[in-house]
């Protein structure tokens, strides 16, 4: 749930948010305007369920020190904050590919090699399918008709059947309000385990260490995950 939620105040913290911001050409501070009200809600939810719910366990770690070399530290860090630049419109993108990349090329072409380039082409590939959607003139009138009616709505089901990336994609093709549609893609983030790739990979994780668990773990992850999407959404529907 903090994963889903914690990120949705800025353009970088969750995937659907950068699609966004970029598609509709949101004002930085506009879109943490919109953001603001459901980011609060959210993490005054997650305190909450922390301070009641969640009991004090001491945390330990164990293995080896590890030292973090001092210049590949700070050039990493240089070229965070490049990117960081660069999503707020402060720097161009094409500069930042060709840095970046040539800087990796040179220093640590292992970092390249490790990117989840399948996970890359899905969007890619989620673009192709959003756009020959919004080409069918039936889909077209139909997905129109529904966000018509709530995009709030609309958006936080969609993301329980199809996941709020793909729901972000697809469903900016049919609709102008994306203020409602960024609420709704973010706090659809909870609920089903489908609704958002970080929750699938968080059960996995589960999975491997508890794996005589996994229902109850599903039951509980249930019982949060629908409280909080019930109180969002009602919340939001209040204040929109």
């Amino acid at each position: 749930i903090a994963a889903n939620l914690g990120g949705m105040l800025t353009p970088f913290g969750n995937p659907q948010n950068l699609y966004l911001y970029t598609k509709f050409n949101i004002p930085n501070g506009e879109f943490m305007a919109i953001m603001a009200p459901p980011f609060v809600v959210s993490i005054a939810l997650i305190t909450l369920c922390c301070i009641v719910f969640v009991k004090p366990e001491s945390l330990e770690i164990n293995g080896e020190k590890t030292k973090l070399p001092v210049g590949k530290t700070a050039l990493y860090l240089c070229l965070f904050a490049l990117s960081i630049a660069i999503v707020f419109r402060s720097i161009p993108y094409q500069l930042g590919v060709v840095v970046i990349t040539a800087v990796l090329a040179f220093v640590d072409i292992s970092a390249l090699k490790k990117v989840d380039y399948p996970l890359l082409f899905t969007f890619v590939f989620f673009f192709i399918f959003s756009g020959n959607m919004a080409r069918i003139e039936v889909v077209r009138d139909f997905f129109s008709f529904l966000l018509s009616k709530s995009t709030l709505l609309f958006s936080v089901f969609s993301c329980q059947l199809i996941s709020n990336v793909p729901s972000a994609i697809l469903l900016s093709q049919f609709t102008g309000n994306y203020q409602d549609l960024l609420v709704g893609v973010n706090i659809g983030g909870v609920g089903t385990l489908i609704s958002s790739l970080a929750s699938l990979i968080t059960l996995r994780e589960y999975v491997k260490y508890n794996p005589k668990k996994v229902g109850k773990y599903i039951g509980l992850f249930s019982a949060y995950n629908f409280g909080f999407l019930i109180i969002l959404t009602g919340t939001m529907l209040v204040i929109h």
